[in-house]
């Protein structure tokens, strides 16, 4: 009996080792990462950790007007990074009146030094690039400087436009690729004429007079860090700020800039954009309250009404990856698309939050899952965001439109609380909006 019972562990193993060399050269890689962004590197190097064979493709494709950037993606290159360092720039300027106020011997009138700002942005956001490539190189994890798509459910193309395409295959492959700034289809000259997000960080000639078309986050927060700078800054917006926050926060965040020099055009969106002999843009626009064409020059017009996932040349459609309408992949909880063995997360999967340590979480979730036999799925039922406008705004849970909208306005309480923010130095008041679930009798 101990004879035979070894004899069975010996051809099990045997098989195990015969179906582990089998996948070995049916397979160049355990593991796929489309887009090199914070959630796709950071399930590369989970994934690297538990002994997978993993490889990460990231290509920028230039935006209109040419901009390209590094390994990293949206956060690091064009997003929080850049954005933030150019916030605290702007709350850095805006601080010489109190320093003077407090003793220190401040020109309150100098000027700000747009392309040096620039310079030291790109140069810390070069350092990360480069510490990426090298974690990368660290971990094992092979670095594709590629654009990708999909040939079917395991076959990788990857093309830098140089030399031949190659193609590689996964058993698993995960789409990472993230989002780009929309332009409009029914504004002439807008994709021509104006910029995006993805080349504000990188602008080598400072913006000028500029317009923000549109009040999201993104919009808001760039004309807040420009204010504050001291360019002019307006801000074009079609119905309300913040779409999708607290519009109690939202409009007093609103009022705020609008009190410290960012103008809004309430109620209009451009219809035209041209360039002027004197290289300026005329831009048209229609009011929907009075339904007049108005018109206004600027140096620079940014559109900021919002993001498209890139994956509509990957050909996922073409292996039965179901997309929703903005092109973002249909999911289930456990990040897997519609074909069995390709998964995706982070801003180009359907539903999910658009933020970056919600990306980095389930990227790591998945990860482990596949190559560690975990089970843990990422909750995104509270996921904090911080919002970088002048007045920041921090928010967690519902909004009250949100809460009233899923529970019913019955079944929730809304309660306003105004209080002044400490140090007593700001005395800038802000409303903060508590929302909770009344307790059913």
């Amino acid at each position: 009996a101990s004879d035979v019972y070894k004899r069975q562990v010996v051809s099990t193993q045997s098989t195990w080792e015969f179906n582990f060399q089998f996948m070995e050269e049916e397979f160049d890689y355990d593991y796929f990462v489309i887009g090199g962004g914070s959630g796709g590197l950071a399930s590369a190097k989970e994934a690297a950790k538990f002994g997978a064979r993993v490889a990460v493709a990231d290509f920028v494709t230039p935006s209109p007007q040419g901009s390209k950037w590094g390994l990293g993606g949206t956060c690091v290159n064009v997003g929080c990074i850049p954005k933030k360092l150019m916030h605290f720039a702007a709350g850095a300027g805006e601080l010489k009146h109190d320093q003077k106020e407090c003793g220190w011997d401040i020109d309150v009138k100098s000027q700000h030094n747009w392309e040096k700002m620039v310079k030291n942005v790109q140069k810390h956001i070069k350092k990360l690039n480069w510490g990426y490539k090298v974690e990368l190189v660290e971990k094992n994890v092979k670095y594709y400087n590629k654009l990708a798509s999909v040939v079917d459910k395991h076959t990788i193309e990857l093309n830098d436009f140089k030399k031949p395409a190659e193609k590689v295959r996964a058993k698993y492959i995960l789409i990472a690729v993230g989002g780009r700034p929309t332009y409009p289809d029914d504004v002439e000259g807008a994709a021509k004429y104006g910029i995006s997000s993805d080349d504000l960080f990188s602008l080598q000639k400072e913006p000028g007079k500029t317009l923000f078309v549109g009040a999201s986050y993104i919009g808001l927060e760039c004309a807040g860090f420009l204010t504050g700078l001291g360019r002019e800054s307006v801000v074009m917006v079609r119905s309300i700020l913040l779409r999708g926050f607290d519009q109690d926060v939202a409009n007093q965040i609103g009022d705020y800039m609008e009190k410290h020099g960012t103008r809004f055009i309430r109620k209009s969106t451009p219809t035209k954009v041209e360039k002027t002999e004197e290289g300026r843009l005329r831009v048209s626009y229609l009011n929907h309250e009075t339904n007049e064409t108005l018109q206004e020059e600027f140096d620079t017009v940014l559109f900021a009404i919002g993001r498209t996932a890139e994956t509509k040349k990957m050909g996922l459609e073409n292996i039965g990856v179901k997309l929703a309408k903005q092109g973002k992949v249909i999911t289930d909880d456990d990040d897997r698309s519609s074909v069995d063995n390709i998964f995706a997360i982070g801003d180009c999967a359907e539903g999910r939050p658009e933020l970056t340590p919600s990306a980095i979480s389930a990227g790591r979730y998945l990860a482990r899952r596949l190559f560690n036999g975990e089970t843990s799925l990422m909750d995104y039922s509270y996921v904090p965001t911080t919002v970088f406008t002048p007045l920041e705004y921090g928010s967690c849970g519902f909004s009250e439109e949100a809460a009233f909208e899923k529970f019913g306005q019955d079944n929730v309480e809304a309660v306003s609380y105004t209080h002044l923010t400490l140090p007593t130095i700001y005395s800038v008041q802000i409303s903060v909006v508590a929302v909770s679930l009344k307790k059913k009798k």
